[in-house]
Protein backbone atom coordinates (compact mmCIF):
# COMPACT_ATOMS: atom_id res chain seq x y z
CA UNK A 1 0.00 0.00 0.00
CA UNK A 2 1.53 3.30 -1.10
CA UNK A 3 -0.08 6.60 -0.09
CA UNK A 4 1.13 10.05 -1.12
CA UNK A 5 0.23 12.23 1.84
CA UNK A 6 1.61 15.41 0.29
CA UNK A 7 -1.19 15.55 -2.28
CA UNK A 8 -4.06 14.36 -0.08
CA UNK A 9 -7.03 16.75 -0.51
CA UNK A 10 -7.81 16.56 3.23
CA UNK A 11 -4.38 18.06 3.96
CA UNK A 12 -4.45 20.71 1.24
CA UNK A 13 -5.45 23.59 3.53
CA UNK A 14 -3.21 22.62 6.44
CA UNK A 15 0.10 24.54 6.72
CA UNK A 16 3.15 22.38 6.12
CA UNK A 17 6.04 22.05 8.54
CA UNK A 18 9.41 23.55 7.72
CA UNK A 19 12.05 20.87 7.43
CA UNK A 20 11.81 17.20 8.27
CA UNK A 21 10.25 16.28 11.61
CA UNK A 22 11.05 13.24 13.72
CA UNK A 23 9.04 10.95 15.98
CA UNK A 24 10.89 12.38 18.98
CA UNK A 25 9.40 15.80 18.32
CA UNK A 26 5.91 14.36 18.73
CA UNK A 27 6.62 12.83 22.15
CA UNK A 28 5.50 14.97 25.07
CA UNK A 29 7.32 15.25 28.41
CA UNK A 30 4.46 13.50 30.24
CA UNK A 31 5.01 10.13 31.90
CA UNK A 32 3.05 7.47 30.00
CA UNK A 33 0.77 5.89 32.55
CA UNK A 34 -0.89 2.78 31.20
CA UNK A 35 -0.60 -0.66 32.73
CA UNK A 36 2.66 -2.39 31.73
CA UNK A 37 2.00 -4.52 28.67
CA UNK A 38 -1.08 -2.55 27.53
CA UNK A 39 -1.64 -2.51 23.77
CA UNK A 40 -1.97 1.28 23.92
CA UNK A 41 1.83 1.58 24.09
CA UNK A 42 2.19 -0.03 20.67
CA UNK A 43 -0.48 2.22 19.16
CA UNK A 44 1.13 5.33 20.67
CA UNK A 45 4.54 4.38 19.26
CA UNK A 46 3.03 3.77 15.82
CA UNK A 47 1.20 7.11 15.82
CA UNK A 48 4.28 9.04 17.03
CA UNK A 49 6.32 7.37 14.30
CA UNK A 50 3.71 8.11 11.63
CA UNK A 51 2.89 11.77 12.38
CA UNK A 52 6.11 13.18 10.87
CA UNK A 53 5.01 11.71 7.53
CA UNK A 54 2.06 14.10 7.46
CA UNK A 55 4.47 16.99 6.99
CA UNK A 56 2.13 19.10 9.13
CA UNK A 57 3.31 21.47 11.84
CA UNK A 58 2.63 20.17 15.33
CA UNK A 59 0.56 23.25 16.19
CA UNK A 60 -1.79 22.35 13.34
CA UNK A 61 -2.50 18.83 14.63
CA UNK A 62 -5.13 18.20 17.31
CA UNK A 63 -6.01 14.99 19.15
CA UNK A 64 -9.35 14.97 20.98
CA UNK A 65 -10.33 12.13 23.29
CA UNK A 66 -13.28 11.18 25.44
CA UNK A 67 -13.06 9.10 28.63
CA UNK A 68 -11.27 5.79 29.09
CA UNK A 69 -7.77 4.36 29.08
CA UNK A 70 -7.34 5.26 25.40
CA UNK A 71 -8.33 8.83 26.16
CA UNK A 72 -5.03 9.57 27.90
CA UNK A 73 -3.58 9.73 24.39
CA UNK A 74 -3.46 13.55 23.96
CA UNK A 75 -1.19 13.91 27.01
CA UNK A 76 1.53 11.84 25.37
CA UNK A 77 1.69 13.70 22.05
CA UNK A 78 3.42 17.05 21.66
CA UNK A 79 0.55 18.48 19.60
CA UNK A 80 -2.55 20.35 20.63
CA UNK A 81 -5.08 18.14 22.34
CA UNK A 82 -8.17 17.97 24.49
CA UNK A 83 -9.25 15.35 26.99
CA UNK A 84 -12.98 15.95 26.65
CA UNK A 85 -16.12 14.38 28.11
CA UNK A 86 -17.49 10.87 27.92
CA UNK A 87 -18.58 9.96 24.40
CA UNK A 88 -18.58 13.53 23.10
CA UNK A 89 -15.19 13.67 21.39
CA UNK A 90 -16.67 13.34 17.85
CA UNK A 91 -19.04 16.25 18.52
CA UNK A 92 -16.24 18.47 19.80
CA UNK A 93 -14.02 17.43 16.90
CA UNK A 94 -16.82 18.29 14.47
CA UNK A 95 -16.98 21.84 15.77
CA UNK A 96 -13.22 22.22 15.56
CA UNK A 97 -12.85 20.71 12.08
CA UNK A 98 -15.65 22.81 10.58
CA UNK A 99 -14.35 26.06 12.06
CA UNK A 100 -10.62 25.44 11.51
CA UNK A 101 -9.83 23.84 8.13
CA UNK A 102 -6.15 24.57 8.81
CA UNK A 103 -6.07 21.77 11.41
CA UNK A 104 -5.63 18.01 11.12
CA UNK A 105 -8.19 16.74 13.65
CA UNK A 106 -8.01 13.25 15.17
CA UNK A 107 -10.32 11.55 17.67
CA UNK A 108 -9.09 8.84 20.03
CA UNK A 109 -11.80 6.77 21.66
CA UNK A 110 -12.58 3.29 22.96
CA UNK A 111 -15.31 0.72 22.42
CA UNK A 112 -17.15 1.86 25.54
CA UNK A 113 -16.64 5.59 25.01
CA UNK A 114 -17.65 5.56 21.34
CA UNK A 115 -20.35 2.89 21.18
CA UNK A 116 -22.19 3.29 24.47
CA UNK A 117 -22.76 6.83 25.76
CA UNK A 118 -21.10 8.25 22.63
CA UNK A 119 -22.92 6.14 20.06
CA UNK A 120 -25.09 8.99 18.80
CA UNK A 121 -22.17 11.37 18.25
CA UNK A 122 -20.11 8.62 16.64
CA UNK A 123 -22.82 7.81 14.09
CA UNK A 124 -23.59 11.39 13.12
CA UNK A 125 -19.95 12.39 12.62
CA UNK A 126 -19.61 9.49 10.18
CA UNK A 127 -22.87 10.07 8.29
CA UNK A 128 -22.06 13.78 7.90
CA UNK A 129 -18.60 12.92 6.57
CA UNK A 130 -16.84 15.47 8.76
CA UNK A 131 -13.12 15.76 7.99
CA UNK A 132 -11.91 13.99 11.13
CA UNK A 133 -10.04 10.73 11.71
CA UNK A 134 -11.43 8.46 14.44
CA UNK A 135 -9.16 5.87 16.07
CA UNK A 136 -11.35 3.43 17.98
CA UNK A 137 -9.39 1.22 20.39
CA UNK A 138 -11.40 -1.97 20.87
CA UNK A 139 -10.43 -4.23 23.79
CA UNK A 140 -13.97 -5.53 24.40
CA UNK A 141 -13.97 -4.39 28.03
CA UNK A 142 -14.23 -1.31 30.25
CA UNK A 143 -10.63 -1.06 31.43
CA UNK A 144 -10.53 2.30 33.20
CA UNK A 145 -13.44 1.37 35.49
CA UNK A 146 -11.90 -2.04 36.20
CA UNK A 147 -13.44 -4.67 34.00
CA UNK A 148 -17.13 -4.33 33.22
CA UNK A 149 -18.49 -5.67 29.92
CA UNK A 150 -18.62 -3.24 27.01
CA UNK A 151 -20.76 -2.88 23.86
CA UNK A 152 -18.31 -5.12 21.96
CA UNK A 153 -17.97 -7.85 24.60
CA UNK A 154 -19.03 -11.22 23.26
CA UNK A 155 -22.31 -12.80 24.38
CA UNK A 156 -21.85 -14.81 27.57
CA UNK A 157 -18.92 -12.67 28.74
CA UNK A 158 -18.43 -13.01 32.51
CA UNK A 159 -17.32 -9.72 34.10
CA UNK A 160 -17.84 -7.81 37.33
CA UNK A 161 -21.05 -6.34 35.92
CA UNK A 162 -22.20 -9.60 34.27
CA UNK A 163 -21.32 -12.36 36.78
CA UNK A 164 -23.66 -14.81 35.04
CA UNK A 165 -22.54 -13.82 31.55
CA UNK A 166 -23.60 -11.01 29.26
CA UNK A 167 -26.91 -11.52 27.48
CA UNK A 168 -26.27 -8.57 25.12
CA UNK A 169 -25.44 -9.14 21.47
CA UNK A 170 -22.21 -7.26 20.72
CA UNK A 171 -21.78 -4.37 18.35
CA UNK A 172 -19.59 -4.86 15.30
CA UNK A 173 -17.99 -1.37 14.92
CA UNK A 174 -17.17 -1.92 11.24
CA UNK A 175 -20.76 -2.90 10.44
CA UNK A 176 -22.09 0.05 12.45
CA UNK A 177 -19.84 2.50 10.60
CA UNK A 178 -20.76 1.10 7.19
CA UNK A 179 -24.43 1.30 8.12
CA UNK A 180 -23.90 5.00 8.87
CA UNK A 181 -22.49 5.46 5.33
CA UNK A 182 -18.95 6.19 6.55
CA UNK A 183 -16.73 6.98 3.56
CA UNK A 184 -13.60 5.33 5.02
CA UNK A 185 -13.71 2.25 7.25
CA UNK A 186 -10.74 0.10 8.25
CA UNK A 187 -9.56 -2.34 10.91
CA UNK A 188 -6.07 -3.21 12.14
CA UNK A 189 -4.20 -4.70 15.13
CA UNK A 190 -2.17 -3.02 17.87
CA UNK A 191 0.64 -5.58 17.54
CA UNK A 192 1.04 -5.30 13.75
CA UNK A 193 3.08 -2.10 13.48
CA UNK A 194 3.50 -2.26 9.70
CA UNK A 195 -0.18 -2.84 8.95
CA UNK A 196 -1.30 -0.28 11.54
CA UNK A 197 0.94 2.39 10.00
CA UNK A 198 -0.28 1.61 6.47
CA UNK A 199 -3.90 2.01 7.56
CA UNK A 200 -3.11 5.28 9.37
CA UNK A 201 -1.52 6.61 6.18
CA UNK A 202 -4.59 5.77 4.16
CA UNK A 203 -6.91 7.33 6.76
CA UNK A 204 -4.89 10.54 6.80
CA UNK A 205 -4.98 10.73 3.02
CA UNK A 206 -8.77 10.34 2.94
CA UNK A 207 -10.95 13.40 2.41
CA UNK A 208 -13.75 13.23 4.96
CA UNK A 209 -14.43 11.08 8.01
CA UNK A 210 -12.27 8.01 8.53
CA UNK A 211 -12.82 5.26 11.08
CA UNK A 212 -9.93 3.02 12.06
CA UNK A 213 -10.89 0.26 14.48
CA UNK A 214 -7.80 -1.04 16.29
CA UNK A 215 -8.01 -4.37 18.08
CA UNK A 216 -6.15 -3.60 21.31
CA UNK A 217 -5.26 -5.93 24.16
CA UNK A 218 -6.11 -5.12 27.78
CA UNK A 219 -3.74 -7.47 29.59
CA UNK A 220 -5.24 -6.75 33.01
CA UNK A 221 -9.00 -7.12 32.53
CA UNK A 222 -9.35 -8.93 29.20
CA UNK A 223 -6.00 -10.45 28.35
CA UNK A 224 -5.86 -12.47 25.16
CA UNK A 225 -9.10 -11.09 23.71
CA UNK A 226 -7.56 -11.16 20.22
CA UNK A 227 -5.10 -14.02 20.74
CA UNK A 228 -6.56 -16.11 17.92
CA UNK A 229 -5.57 -13.30 15.54
CA UNK A 230 -2.05 -12.98 16.96
CA UNK A 231 -0.87 -16.48 17.89
CA UNK A 232 1.39 -17.71 15.03
CA UNK A 233 -0.04 -21.19 15.42
CA UNK A 234 -3.58 -20.20 14.42
CA UNK A 235 -3.65 -16.60 13.16
CA UNK A 236 -3.20 -17.43 9.46
CA UNK A 237 -6.30 -19.60 9.51
CA UNK A 238 -8.38 -16.87 11.17
CA UNK A 239 -7.10 -13.59 9.74
CA UNK A 240 -7.97 -12.38 6.25
CA UNK A 241 -6.08 -9.33 4.97
CA UNK A 242 -8.12 -7.20 2.59
CA UNK A 243 -6.27 -5.69 -0.37
CA UNK A 244 -8.05 -3.62 -2.98
CA UNK A 245 -8.20 -5.30 -6.39
CA UNK A 246 -7.09 -8.71 -5.13
CA UNK A 247 -9.06 -11.92 -4.44
CA UNK A 248 -9.75 -12.44 -0.76
CA UNK A 249 -7.57 -15.41 0.22
CA UNK A 250 -6.23 -16.43 3.61
CA UNK A 251 -5.31 -19.45 5.67
CA UNK A 252 -2.15 -21.53 5.56
CA UNK A 253 -0.77 -21.38 2.01
CA UNK A 254 -3.81 -19.31 1.04
CA UNK A 255 -6.03 -22.37 0.94
CA UNK A 256 -9.11 -20.46 2.17
CA UNK A 257 -10.97 -17.74 0.36
CA UNK A 258 -14.18 -15.75 0.09
CA UNK A 259 -16.71 -16.35 -2.68
CA UNK A 260 -20.27 -15.29 -3.49
CA UNK A 261 -23.03 -17.90 -3.49
CA UNK A 262 -25.76 -18.03 -6.10
CA UNK A 263 -28.09 -16.23 -3.67
CA UNK A 264 -25.62 -13.33 -3.48
CA UNK A 265 -24.32 -14.07 0.03
CA UNK A 266 -20.56 -14.01 0.68
CA UNK A 267 -19.19 -17.15 2.31
CA UNK A 268 -15.85 -18.70 3.21
CA UNK A 269 -14.45 -21.46 0.99
CA UNK A 270 -12.22 -23.77 3.05
CA UNK A 271 -10.40 -25.17 0.03
CA UNK A 272 -9.98 -22.90 -2.99
CA UNK A 273 -8.45 -25.60 -5.21
CA UNK A 274 -11.60 -25.89 -7.28
CA UNK A 275 -12.66 -22.27 -6.83
CA UNK A 276 -9.78 -20.09 -7.99
CA UNK A 277 -12.00 -18.30 -10.52
CA UNK A 278 -14.94 -17.81 -8.18
CA UNK A 279 -13.10 -15.95 -5.39
CA UNK A 280 -14.38 -12.51 -4.50
CA UNK A 281 -12.12 -9.64 -5.61
CA UNK A 282 -12.14 -6.91 -2.99
CA UNK A 283 -13.18 -3.45 -4.19
CA UNK A 284 -12.63 -0.90 -1.42
CA UNK A 285 -13.79 1.89 -3.75
CA UNK A 286 -17.18 0.43 -4.60
CA UNK A 287 -19.87 3.09 -4.23
CA UNK A 288 -22.31 0.53 -2.82
CA UNK A 289 -21.27 -0.53 0.73
CA UNK A 290 -23.20 -3.81 0.80
CA UNK A 291 -20.27 -6.09 0.01
CA UNK A 292 -18.00 -4.32 2.52
CA UNK A 293 -20.76 -4.86 5.08
CA UNK A 294 -20.98 -8.53 4.11
CA UNK A 295 -17.22 -8.93 4.63
CA UNK A 296 -17.57 -7.42 8.10
CA UNK A 297 -20.20 -10.04 8.98
CA UNK A 298 -18.08 -13.11 8.19
CA UNK A 299 -16.21 -13.06 11.50
CA UNK A 300 -17.20 -15.29 14.38
CA UNK A 301 -17.28 -13.14 17.54
CA UNK A 302 -16.24 -15.97 19.84
CA UNK A 303 -13.59 -17.88 17.88
CA UNK A 304 -12.51 -14.89 15.71
CA UNK A 305 -12.53 -17.14 12.65
CA UNK A 306 -12.76 -15.29 9.31
CA UNK A 307 -11.85 -11.89 10.76
CA UNK A 308 -10.96 -9.32 8.12
CA UNK A 309 -8.46 -6.51 8.62
CA UNK A 310 -7.53 -3.76 6.21
CA UNK A 311 -9.59 -1.15 4.39
CA UNK A 312 -13.21 -2.19 3.94
CA UNK A 313 -14.34 1.02 2.26
CA UNK A 314 -12.62 4.11 0.85
CA UNK A 315 -14.89 6.27 -1.30
CA UNK A 316 -15.23 9.96 -2.04
CA UNK A 317 -18.37 11.93 -1.26
CA UNK A 318 -19.02 15.58 -0.32
CA UNK A 319 -17.29 16.60 2.90
CA UNK A 320 -19.38 18.27 5.59
CA UNK A 321 -16.84 20.98 6.33
CA UNK A 322 -16.76 22.17 2.72
CA UNK A 323 -20.54 21.93 2.31
CA UNK A 324 -20.97 24.10 5.40
CA UNK A 325 -18.41 26.68 4.22
CA UNK A 326 -20.08 26.85 0.80
CA UNK A 327 -23.48 27.36 2.39
CA UNK A 328 -22.17 30.22 4.52
CA UNK A 329 -20.58 31.82 1.46
CA UNK A 330 -23.88 31.64 -0.44
CA UNK A 331 -25.80 33.09 2.48
CA UNK A 332 -23.30 35.93 2.85
CA UNK A 333 -23.45 36.71 -0.88
CA UNK A 334 -27.23 37.06 -0.60
CA UNK A 335 -26.94 39.42 2.35
CA UNK A 336 -27.86 36.80 4.91
CA UNK A 337 -25.99 35.27 7.78
CA UNK A 338 -24.83 38.48 9.52
CA UNK A 339 -24.50 37.30 13.11
CA UNK A 340 -23.47 40.72 14.43
CA UNK A 341 -26.61 42.34 12.99
CA UNK A 342 -28.73 39.58 14.48
CA UNK A 343 -27.26 40.14 17.94
CA UNK A 344 -27.74 43.91 17.68
CA UNK A 345 -31.20 43.65 16.13
CA UNK A 346 -34.48 44.82 17.68
CA UNK A 347 -35.98 41.38 18.24
CA UNK A 348 -34.57 40.98 21.75
CA UNK A 349 -36.16 40.26 25.10
CA UNK A 350 -35.89 42.45 28.18
CA UNK A 351 -36.50 40.43 31.33
CA UNK A 352 -37.56 42.26 34.48
CA UNK A 353 -38.67 41.01 37.88
CA UNK A 354 -42.37 41.12 36.89
CA UNK A 355 -42.51 41.33 33.11
CA UNK A 356 -41.04 40.30 29.79
CA UNK A 357 -41.50 42.54 26.80
CA UNK A 358 -40.54 42.31 23.14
Amino acid sequence: MSIDLTTAPSLALIPKAEGRQTAKEFKSDQEVRWCPGCGDYAILAAVQGFLPELGVRRENIVFISGIGCSSRFPYYLDTYGMHSIHGRAPAIATGLATSRPDLSVWVVTGDGDALSIGGNHFLHALRRNVNIKILLFNNRIYGLTKGQYSPTSEAGKVTKSTPMGSIDYPFNPISVALGAEASFVARTLDSDRKHLTEVLRAAAAHEGSALVEIYQNCNIFNDGAWENLKDPAVRDDNLMRLEHGKPVRFGIDGRKGVARRSDGVLHVVNDVTDCTDCLWVHDAHAAEPSTAFALSRLADFNTLENTAIGIFRDVQRPVYDQLLADQIDRATARGRGDLASLLRGRDTWTIGPHEAQL
